[in-house]
């Protein structure tokens, strides 16, 4: 078991030091699906949407797909932004039956340091130790956590735009029929990663907002451009992509938000740079730096909070310190251009700004000029129609596909497979 950061005696990890470091060090491993978390607003009283689903005592089963085949598996088990300690008495991981069941077949029991159970402080994360279990790219796994009996939510990645599922009261992380898991919820939380050993080429990281989140995209279906374009990797003919979604919807550039998480400048290591086997980034965020100073401030809780006023050089000076970082740990980067949103002129002429800054500016290493992908050749300021969800922001399926589609495959393959 791996513990990150490294931590302090006060961590209780059961048995940590069971595995020696040279048997730690042997392993190489690379991130085949990820996802990343944000902080639940801390409210006796919050809205519906932002209440916390009850999992003490309780299994939190998450379906999830990697991008890759491998032999054996490793999860990691994040209390980055919990206040509480996290108790995870018991996990396992096995194929989905499509629902909140267990396909026929192995359960594969998942384990820290030998051990079944893990106690986490806030801030820490873990990786199990290896787990003997055949993944393959494409199929849904079903990773099962019991929680203990004092556990709440404090973190999640709010919108997984599929249904989780939620066991009545006690230890069901094995169990195979889904008449035990009556709860639903829209939620991720606490694993964050899964990986495989490592394979010739590396993992993209696809990072931004909701547009990356996949929002409004058809619920379950997997139809955000990431995803599209880890099965467009997969039909060529050549092996697949691990493209990992680092999306947070209504996620800023530069402010943290109460419900929209860490802003991307501050979160950008964790969440992209520092996953095991990444190569690439493709960043594509801004929108909504632009848009929330416009928006009025609500009682109670304000997930636009700060409404901070942000100038094109505000943006910039924020994609150069990313290129940065990027570039000092190895990493290409690409910059997609933001789409269209119907905005007004002086916000939209903001968004121009930027863009001719994208595509000209020569930080990036490469361009994908999603705004290009998805405007109307007649009102450049909108998207086109056929690519429009409904609410003049996110895209429709067809849109996604028409992102995922622009992204210059072909040169990406040619920087994971040669760092």
């Amino acid at each position: 078991m791996k513990i990150l950061p490294a931590l302090s005696a006060a961590l209780t990890v059961a048995a940590a030091l069971s595995v020696t470091p040279s048997a730690q060090a042997a392993a190489v491993w690379q991130a085949a699906w990820a996802t990343s978390l944000q902080s639940v607003p801390d409210l006796a009283n919050p809205p519906g949407l932002y209440a916390r689903p009850e999992v003490a005592g309780r299994t939190f089963r998450q379906i999830i797909h990697s991008d890759l085949d491998g032999s054996e598996a490793r999860l990691r088990v994040s209390n980055r932004y919990g206040s509480q300690p996290l108790v995870v008495e018991r996990a396992t991981l096995a194929r989905s039956d499509g629902a909140a069941g267990l396909a026929t077949g192995k359960v594969a029991a998942v384990t820290f340091g030998g051990h079944a159970s893990l106690t986490l402080p806030p801030g820490a994360e873990a990786d199990s130790d290896a787990i003997a279990f055949p993944i393959v790219h494409g199929q849904a796994l079903a990773v099962s956590l019991t929680l203990g009996t004092r556990q709440t939510m404090q973190a999640w990645h709010r919108i997984a735009n599929r249904v989780n599922f939620i066991s009545t009261p006690g230890e069901h992380a094995a169990t195979a029929s889904s008449a035990d898991f009556r709860a639903r919820t829209t939620h991720y939380a606490w694993i964050t990663q899964l990986s495989v050993p490592g394979t010739a080429a590396g993992s993209l990281v696809a990072i931004g907002d909701s547009i990356t989140d996949g929002l409004r995209s058809t619920f379950g279906a997997r139809h955000g451009w990431p995803e599209d374009l880890a099965r467009r990797a997969a039909a060529d003919g050549q092996p697949p992509v691990a493209v990992l979604n680092a999306g947070i919807s209504g996620n800023r550039l530069l402010s943290d938000s109460p419900c929209y998480g860490e802003r991307l400048a501050g979160r950008f290591d964790h969440d992209a740079a520092e996953l095991p086997g990444v190569r690439a980034v493709i960043l594509l965020i801004g929108i909504n730096d632009i848009n929330f100073a416009a928006t009025p401030a609500r009682r109670g809780l304000d997930c636009d909070a700060p409404h901070t006023r942000v100038t094109a050089n505000d943006l910039i000076m924020g994609y150069k310190r990313i290129i940065a970082d990027a570039h000092r740990r190895g990493l290409r980067i690409f910059g997609g251009t933001l789409t269209p949103a119907a905005l007004p002129p002086e916000r939209e002429a903001l968004r121009e700004t930027v863009n001719q800054w994208i595509r000209r500016g020569g930080g990036f290493d490469g361009v994908v000029d999603f705004d290009a992908a998805l405007r109307d050749p007649r009102r450049p300021n909108q998207l086109l129609p056929a690519y429009d969800s409904g609410d003049g922001i996110h895209p429709s399926d067809a849109g996604y596909a028409a992102m995922a589609k622009v992204v210059p495959l072909a040169r990406l393959r040619d920087i994971l497979s040669h760092p």
